[in-house]
């Protein structure tokens, strides 16, 4: 429960003022429809989140016990100090699509979140938790909590939720992360 739990913290906060959820913003409000811009965003997530949590598992693996916690400690670190640098939205150009509000969804998601921090953030949870399913449902919930309500309230929603404070909480949440994974580390070495 605690890797679900952590995945779905970790990836809400993450994603507030991320370039993706600029892109919900954007796609709702170019297409109008938002249960189609709510069904692409899970499809897109879902498959990008649950590779994403299988190459940490993976990772895992390969590494050793001491090794891994040494590469988290310091992924999770550079996690905290990327989310406080604000992403810029994507442009116009990147949400033109003949294939329909749900597909474009879909295929912009899918490829705007690869490399993003909160797919990193999920091979990094993946690699912690060793628990593929919790982890990509974590991680799942927690984008679509952070963007179902920009999508259904728009530019409302998103001009109330304070960027810069959500910025440094996820910041603080992933610092947390790695000290903790560094402090594991430090006692293996011990």
């Amino acid at each position: 429960m605690e890797a679900f739990l952590v995945s779905l913290g970790a990836v809400a906060i993450a994603e507030i003022g991320d370039k993706t959820q600029l892109l919900a913003l954007i796609l709702a409000a170019r297409f109008r429809a938002p249960l189609a811009v709510i069904a692409g965003i899970f499809v897109a997530t879902v498959a990008n989140h649950a590779l994403a949590a299988w190459a940490g598992t993976l990772v895992a693996a390969w590494l050793t016990p001491q090794l891994l916690a040494w590469v988290l400690g310091l992924s999770f670190l550079a996690m905290g100090l990327w989310a406080l640098v604000p992403d810029e939205p994507p442009s116009e150009d990147e949400t033109v699509s003949r294939f329909g509000p749900f597909l474009a969804t879909v295929v912009a998601f899918f490829l705007v979140e690869m490399g993003d921090k909160t797919q990193l953030a999920t091979v990094a949870l993946g690699a912690r938790y060793e628990t593929l399913t919790l982890v990509a449902l974590g991680t799942t919930l927690g984008m679509l909590a952070a963007n179902v309500p920009v999508v259904l309230f728009g530019e409302a929603a998103a001009k109330r939720v304070p960027a810069a404070a959500m910025r440094f909480a996820a910041a603080a949440l992933f610092i947390v992360l790695g000290l903790a994974a560094l402090g594991s580390a430090y006692a293996y070495a011990s």
